[in-house]
């Protein structure tokens, strides 16, 4: 049986153990399947530069390593924090299966983590969005998608 509060707890930990030591911010994930971790990450934004390197992404990564394979069926993940929307597509991606969450987007946002425009944005078409974005060659670009389609070896996923 899955210790729920157990996993949460290694989550917190995580991140308020490397957040201290100022690899990011303060952000912790665990991957679970069938009772056993198999993937952990924390907020490394800071340490490596990298700005998708969020908790949830980091612990996807190390338990699709861990499984050698990109999706998690079956996973449970426990996550100091309710997911960004990057971090939320990402766990659609992964398939898994459930995610717990400690504290929540409002929190994130009280201490300077505010995702809400980031869950607006997505919502618009993207000329109405302040990132701005135009379209380019997609006639082009379709002879790529064609043939993908073709391929009779492809992995859909």
């Amino acid at each position: 049986m899955t210790d729920h509060a157990a996993h949460m707890r290694r989550a917190i930990a995580l991140a308020a153990e490397h957040s201290a030591q100022g690899e990011g911010g303060p952000f912790g994930a665990v991957v679970v399947l069938n009772g056993e971790v198999i993937g952990e990450g924390w907020n490394q934004v800071v340490g490596t530069n990298d700005p998708t390197a969020h908790a949830e992404i980091v612990a996807i990564r190390a338990a699709c390593r861990h499984l050698r394979r990109y999706a998690l069926e079956g996973a449970v993940v426990y996550t100091s924090c309710e997911p960004c929307p990057m971090c939320l597509a990402a766990l659609y991606w992964a398939r898994v299966a459930y995610v717990y969450y400690a504290n929540d987007r409002a929190g994130a946002a009280a201490i300077g983590f505010d995702d809400a425009v980031l869950y607006d944005e997505v919502a618009l078409p993207p000329q109405d969005r302040s990132l701005p974005m135009t379209r380019l060659l997609p006639d082009e670009a379709r002879a790529g998608f064609d043939e993908w389609l073709g391929k009779a070896d492809r992995v859909v996923y």
